[in-house]
């Protein structure tokens, strides 16, 4: 057996979650399928969860927060609709893997992060891999970054109550679309929202979007 787990290499992981867990599942933009098999999943999670990096789940990297299963990564960028030439902001980068995936979609993605630990591995892990269209911050997710705005089209990967923070909504461009779990009624709901249009997509569990910054 492989000791990357499962008896197969990585890449034959890869492209199984491809077909299984994307393809399978619905998720039929090519560019978003062909950006998610490219991108290295083991190489965005802890030591030990690296054989387990292709399972249909979250994993958790560290400081309470988790890397999201694969067909949401898919999911979240499909519903930007990106053809290319895009500004991205991404609310939440975690260990950096949705924003490697956003980043073969997209012309730029500017990506924040409220703990600074992670802000700072994710920022080495981008650039050991070679994506130099990202641009990772240290700072209030909730906040967007203004010196940036605007917007093409923004993912918030962590849940907002009722409604999406007042920041985020003005650096958006006019009609760019907005994907983020929100909190109504008691339900979690991965939302597209595009000027005052809100599609409700499918119900998820996501870490709560949270002020302020840590580290």
């Amino acid at each position: 057996m492989s000791p990357r787990g499962f008896g197969t290499s990585f890449t034959d992981q890869r492209a199984r979650m491809v077909e299984r867990q994307l393809h399978g599942r619905e998720i039929a933009d090519e560019r978003v399928l062909s950006a998610m098999a490219q991108v290295p999943r083991e190489e965005f999670v802890p030591d030990e969860h690296r054989r387990h990096a292709y399972r249909d789940g979250a994993l958790r990297i560290g400081e309470g927060q988790t890397i999201s299963q694969p067909w949401i990564v898919a999911k979240m960028a499909e519903l930007l609709e990106l053809g290319g030439g895009e500004r991205v902001l991404e609310v939440g980068t975690g260990s950096g893997y949705a924003a490697a995936v956003l980043s073969l979609l997209a012309a730029e993605v500017v990506t924040v992060e409220r703990h600074a630990a992670l802000a700072e591995s994710a920022r080495e892990r981008l650039a050991r891999l070679g994506h130099a269209n990202v641009d990772v911050r240290h700072g209030d997710g909730s906040q967007g970054v203004p010196d940036r705005a605007p917007f093409d089209a923004i993912s918030v990967t962590a849940t907002a109550s009722g409604e999406p923070p007042r920041a985020l909504r003005d650096q958006a461009s006019p009609g760019a679309p907005m994907a983020l779990p929100l909190q109504r009624g008691g339900r979690e709901m991965l939302v597209r929202i595009r000027g005052t249009a809100v599609e409700a997509v499918t119900p998820v569990r996501f870490v709560p979007l949270v002020e302020g910054t840590k580290g």
